[in-house]
């Protein structure tokens, strides 16, 4: 049988038919609405809320944030809809500020600007990076319950109303994205993003990934309500890319609301644990900082003791934003916690990724990689095999687990929610 990826400069894969336990993907959803009729309902549709004319006099200073190159949602065409309701309330284009959720990614070129946005809105209105390295730049609004320190963004201050536009999918440090992620870690300092990425990294990716309540949420959101995150627009888009459904309102309920149907959408039931997981990243495609989400969701489809491979090209290397992923390589919890004890590692957001790759490839399963962007050295440097084709992988794979293993094929791995079948009970 013949796999294909969605790489050109990737090659496909045959392997015995017996050996296939499934190709599994998100949904392509049927809707009979186009996406701008379903982003409008959303906007007539709050969820706990009011529609935003009702909440807006007039006059406000309007912080708009929004998610960065590496979402696909159609910010584009929210803004056009959003853009027109506070123009018609009475907010002015000059009180308008925009501010891309950059988390702790690099700048958005101004190239990408113009593709996510669109020309005549780059032009129109002031939109900017996020500056998380900056520590001017930053406010602290102090701690959560825990004790994690509010550091955002200063725009907030100034701003009289904060709306963030997101997209809803399945997210390894949170369980899901959107909601309160579009300010933690979308405009926050790299201290709070580590805190809450490190404590996502004391559970295992089946604790948290597709969890739409849980811990690490929890403390998103303590920071994006004191942040003063007053209402959202999240979309929710199929396995081909298209908006299925949006919600809006309520920053805490539209959002549960819309993770309720992230996940029905994303969610992929494999009738057993793989002994081999075969990944691709996509949509999460430009550097392995954002292409280990193809990892994260093998944990939950792989057997203890298995071998997962990643497929993707990763054409920016590693991760030019955390220099510290190449450095140490992927670790298990408890050397990363040593590294921060001996103060090797200085920033938590990257101990975090360290530990979320590393209790794939090191503590459930063995990793393997095919990618164009990165070096057979660096590769196993991060500690993974390197394989130059994706059937050169799966034979590494074999010998390891025996010509009889049974593998699960994962697509659009970047976004897909594997779950096991539960056993039937006598």
């Amino acid at each position: 049988m013949r796999i294909s990826f969605p790489y050109s400069e990737i090659e496909s894969l045959e392997m015995p038919e017996e050996n296939l336990l499934g190709i599994f993907s998100p949904s392509i959803v049927r809707v009979e609405k186009s996406e701008e009729e379903i982003i409008e309902e959303a906007f007539s549709n709050p969820i706990k809320s009011h529609p935003l004319p009702r909440m807006l006099k007039g006059g406000e200073k309007v912080l708009i944030v929004v998610d960065d190159y590496t979402r696909s949602t159609p910010v584009q065409k929210i803004l056009l809809v959003l853009l027109k309701i506070l123009e018609g309330a009475g907010v002015r284009k000059s009180k308008v500020q925009i501010l891309v959720a950059l988390g702790t990614h690099r700048p958005m070129t101004e190239e990408e600007m113009v593709i996510k946005f669109g020309e005549d809105l780059v032009k129109q209105y002031n939109i900017s990076n996020h500056a998380w390295w900056d520590s001017s730049q930053l406010i602290h609004l102090g701690e959560t319950e825990k004790g994690t320190p509010i550091l955002v963004n200063r725009i907030v201050r100034e701003a009289d109303f904060i709306i963030g536009i997101g997209q809803i999918v399945p997210h390894r440090v949170s369980g899901f994205s959107g909601g309160g992620n579009i300010i933690q870690p979308g405009i926050c300092g790299e201290e709070t993003t580590g805190k809450t990425h490190w404590l996502g990294a004391q559970f295992t990716g089946r604790e948290i990934l597709g969890k739409i309540q849980n811990p690490v949420k929890d403390e998103i959101e303590q920071v994006a309500m004191k942040s003063g995150l007053k209402w959202i627009i999240n979309t929710i888009q199929d396995g081909s890319g298209r908006t299925v459904e949006a919600v809006a309102g309520d920053p805490i309920l539209a959002y549960r609301k819309g993770a309720e149907r992230s996940l029905q959408v994303y969610q992929a039931i494999l009738p057993q644990d793989a002994d081999i997981v075969i990944a691709d990243s996509h949509p999460y495609d430009s550097e392995l900082w954002l292409a280990s989400k193809g990892i994260y969701a093998s944990e939950l489809a792989v057997k203890q003791g298995g071998v997962v491979i990643l497929i993707s090209p990763c054409p920016e290397g590693v991760s030019p934003s955390h220099p510290e992923v190449l450095e140490f390589g992927y670790q298990t919890y408890k050397d990363a916690e040593r590294l921060l004890r001996e103060g090797k590692i200085h920033k938590l957001t990257a101990a975090a990724h360290l530990v979320h790759v590393g209790r794939v490839i090191k503590e459930r399963a063995r990793g393997i990689m095919v990618t164009t962007g990165i070096s057979k050295e660096e590769t196993e440097r991060l500690g993974m095999r390197y394989a130059q084709n994706p059937q050169e992988a799966l034979e590494m794979a074999l010998s390891q687990m025996g010509h009889d293993a049974k593998i699960a094929v994962l697509q659009r791995g970047g976004e897909i929610l594997p779950q096991i079948a539960s056993t039937p009970k006598n």
